[in-house]
Formats: C-alpha cells, sequence, structure tokens
C-alpha cells in the first residue's frame, strides 16, 4: 500500500496558491575555516553521500485520479541533485541587505511539484567571506522541527565532516499506475469502517475513559469554535498581499531570555512572544497607527506536539494556540505578564484539542471536501488571527557544514492569505534569531520591525534588571 499523506500534511497542498507558497526554510550563515573552498560541487558531493539516510528527499507527490484519496508518496525515477541544488554569487559588496532581498525572492517562488518538494541554494560573495545556505521544503513533507531533516543533509557537530567517500546505490521502485492507486483508495475506504468498529469495541471496555476522552475533545472542538468565532482585531498585519516577498532579521542572545524568565517570571516562549509584541508595537507607532492600553493583536502559535525521541519522524505532528499579544501595554514587564496570562488562559481552555480535533475529523472527509475546506479556512485567516509567530528551538552546540561553522540561522515561515507577515524564531548555539517573511508591496518598513524586535527584547530585559 503507498505511503498517503495525512489530512494535515495534505491541507498545506490545498492551501497553497501563487500568493501563498506553503514552503517552510531557513538561512543559515556560515564562516568558512580559513583557506577552506565551499563550492557547489562540495555541497552536492555531500548531500549525495548522505541522502540515502532521508527517503522522503527522492519522493514526489502523485495526486489519486478523481480525489478518491489523499495523495501519495512515490519515488521520483528521474530523480536530479542538479534541480535541487543550486548556487549564486551575491554582487559585491555583498550586504546583509542584498542577502536578505535574495531570500525574498527565492522564497517567493512555489516549489516544482513534479520534482521532490525541497531546494538548497547556496549563495556567496557574503561581505567578510562568508556564506549562506537558504533551504526550503514543502510544509506537506516536513514542520518546523523535522525541517531540520534537511539540514541533516548537509550539518555535523564537529568541524571535520562525516564523509563516507562513496554513493549508496538507490534503485526507485516504479510508479504506481492510476488504476492501482484508484484501487488502494477504495480498498482503504473499504477497511475505514471496520477500523473504526474495532477501536469502538476496544474503548467501550473502558467506558469511563473512553467518556472521558470524548469529554475533553468535545470541550476543545468547543473551545477552538468560540475562539474563532470571536474576529481578531484589525490590524495593517493583514491586507490583500501579492506574489512577492521581502525578508527581515533580527538576532538577539538565547541567555537574556533566560534572565528575563528568571527575574520576571514566564516561559521561554511567553518572553519570546512578549518581544515580538513589543516589536510589533514599535512598528505600529513608527507608522502612526493609535495604539490604546487596550490595543492587541491574535498570534496564531504553532506548537511542537511531536513524541520525544522520534525528531527524524516526517510528516507535520503541530498543534495551535490563538493568543492575544497586548501591543498597547507600554510597560514591558506587564506586557510580559499579560502574555503569560493569555497563553495560561489558552492551554486551560482545552483550545489545542480542539484544533487536533478538527484535524482527525477533516481526515474523515472524502479528499475532494477537504480540499474546499482548507481554502475556505485559508480566505478566512485573517478574521481569526493577524499574524503567525513559529518558536522552534535549535541546537545549543555549534554545528558546521563541510567544516564550515554554522554562525546564525534565521528561519522562513509560510504567509497565509490576506495576512502581510509571519514571524520566525529559532534558538542556535546561545542565539536567538527572527526570521520576518513579509509581503513586499504591504511590508516595505520589514526592517523597522527587525530592529523593534531587537529593541523590545533589551528593553525587556533592563526593566527585568
Amino acid at each position: 500500500m503507498p505511503d498517503r499523506l495525512s489530512a494535515l500534511d495534505v491541507s498545506f497542498l490545498y492551501l497553497e496558491e501563487p500568493t501563498t507558497p506553503m514552503h517552510i526554510g531557513g538561512v543559515a550563515i556560515l564562516e568558512p575555516a580559513a583557506g577552506q573552498e565551499f563550492d557547489e560541487a562540495l555541497l552536492r558531493e555531500l548531500v549525495a553521500e548522505r541522502i540515502d539516510r532521508f527517503p522522503r528527499y527522492r519522493q514526489k507527490i502523485r495526486e489519486v485520479p478523481g480525489r478518491l484519496g489523499n495523495p501519495v508518496w512515490v519515488d521520483d525515477g528521474a530523480f536530479d541533485l542538479a534541480e535541487h541544488i543550486r548556487c549564486c554569487t551575491l554582487p559585491e559588496p555583498g550586504t546583509p541587505q542584498q542577502l536578505r532581498e535574495l531570500v525574498g525572492r527565492l522564497n517567493a517562488a512555489l516549489l516544482d511539484r513534479q520534482r521532490p518538494l525541497w531546494e538548497l541554494h547556496l549563495v556567496r560573495g557574503l561581505a567578510g567571506g562568508r556564506t549562506a545556505i537558504v533551504t526550503k521544503a514543502h510544509h506537506a513533507m516536513v514542520d518546523g522541527r523535522s525541517a531540520m531533516d534537511v539540514g541533516a543533509l548537509i550539518l555535523d557537530p564537529r568541524p571535520v565532516p562525516q564523509r563516507r567517500g562513496v554513493i549508496a546505490p538507490w534503485a526507485p521502485e516504479p510508479e504506481p499506475e492510476d488504476a492501482d492507486l484508484v484501487a488502494d483508495a477504495l480498498r482503504e475506504m473499504t477497511h475505514r469502517p471496520a477500523a473504526a468498529f474495532d477501536l469502538t469495541c476496544a474503548a467501550a471496555r473502558d467506558v469511563r475513559a473512553t467518556w472521558d476522552r470524548a469529554k475533553r475533545t468535545f470541550d476543545g472542538v468547543l473551545s477552538a469554535v468560540r475562539a474563532t468565532m470571536r474576529p481578531a482585531p484589525a490590524s495593517p498585519l493583514n491586507a490583500s498581499i501579492g506574489a512577492r516577498r521581502r525578508y527581515g532579521m533580527a538576532a538577539t542572545r538565547l541567555a537574556d531570555v533566560a534572565t528575563i524568565r528568571a527575574r520576571c517570571g514566564g516561559t521561554v516562549n511567553d518572553a519570546v512572544l512578549a518581544t515580538v509584541a513589543g516589536g510589533l508595537r514599535t512598528w505600529l507607532l513608527a507608522r502612526d497607527e493609535p495604539l490604546t492600553s487596550a490595543s492587541t493583536v491574535r498570534a496564531m502559535v504553532p506548537v511542537n506536539v511531536r513524541p520525544s525521541g522520534i525528531p527524524g519522524e516526517g510528516g507535520n505532528q503541530i498543534s495551535s494556540y490563538f493568543v492575544d499579544l497586548a501591543i498597547g501595554e507600554p510597560d514591558p514587564v506587564a506586557r510580559l505578564h499579560r502574555v503569560s496570562q493569555a497563553m495560561r488562559g489558552v492551554k486551560d481552555s482545552g483550545q489545542s484539542a480542539g484544533t487536533d480535533a478538527v484535524v482527525a475529523l477533516a481526515g474523515l472527509a472524502p479528499p475532494a471536501v477537504h480540499a474546499m475546506a482548507a481554502r475556505f479556512a485559508q480566505t478566512m485567516a485573517h478574521r481569526v488571527f493577524n499574524l503567525a509567530v513559529t518558536n522552534v528551538p535549535g541546537p545549543q552546540r555549534p554545528l558546521y557544514a563541510a567544516g564550515a561553522r554554522v554562525r546564525a540561522v534565521y528561519p522562513v515561515a509560510p504567509l497565509a492569505k490576506n495576512q502581510a507577515v509571519c514571524i520566525g524564531v529559532t534558538s542556535y548555539d546561545g542565539g536567538l534569531f527572527f526570521g520576518i517573511n513579509a509581503d513586499r508591496d504591504a511590508m516595505p518598513d520589514v526592517d523597522v520591525l527587525a530592529r523593534g524586535l531587537e529593541d523590545a527584547q533589551a528593553e525587556l530585559l533592563g526593566a527585568c534588571g
């Protein structure tokens, strides 16, 4: 039986349009060792030696005729690394602004669905002899945490790369015929009621446990429905977006977040969200937007729910919270406390369980109906939340790519329809890195927001200390 996409994974395919690419990725800044040459040939050799560890990166997506079942993963018999690893050189002087412009252009382009859904771009010519690697992988195959698999193709924990020197032979499985895909989908539909009956019988052995589980799910669904019925505040963060992108970068110290947490309370994620709230406040004031003490914006905060111990397992295992950020609060410590209170409220409400239940219910719908539902959700997103803020922890030790030390890692998260900006956050090797993916026309001042994030964390640290 073919490897079929889950309900959540396939949603990202159905959500994708020319103005809303659904890939995620990052920008890694590398510092080669003295006298080292990091070129496209070396990068291809490294990936070619390791790609057999990640079979998904040589697979593409095949639709089931008539959408009788979710799409499936199949081996790409015409797989060619040259289509996925590319190289370019920035013109002198290779400034950070030039790199940000390039990242914006690269992330505006859709991935080719006729091939495996990932790319690596080697960017040379950065000032100071540095190099950058820009990664792209479709959200249908990875979430923020398992996207680290892309980096695992080239990253090592030590300066000397682990090289095998040989490329393992690979024989792709023949692609299934359309008739086989239809037969498998029909067979799965036939077996589904029997599987559901078996699960019901097993659950009936413990009536109390079944009732408690059903009640939690039902309460969670009601909570999620209530959250979506309450419209998000009006904000310039919501605008009609086009296909072009801008990209912003900000960097702070992870130790500062730990200090804020120790002295002022809350969690690391609370401190990050308070920093985002402060940065948004600075950006809005620079635009002369009216703010009151009650002004808020609603952030959709994806949360990793992948079981520990299996970080390399593919697909998406995420849930989401909707959190109101107090951008009208001028005091940074009070802003942090309001964020902490809001996060406790949404966790206690069972909102996450509700979104999980909705995803599960969507998986029971025919794929054609699921596609329409996903597109409807995309259209309605700006009424439910103003922006997405993703926070994915990374390793707190140096990593290397073919001997070149990774100095910074900036994430790239996709935009939803009618949402002008998305903020991704990644911690790595003592740093906290913010990547701001934005619509080019709606966000000409993305660098103001980036500076505002750095200033907001410094302000919060000073107020706590």
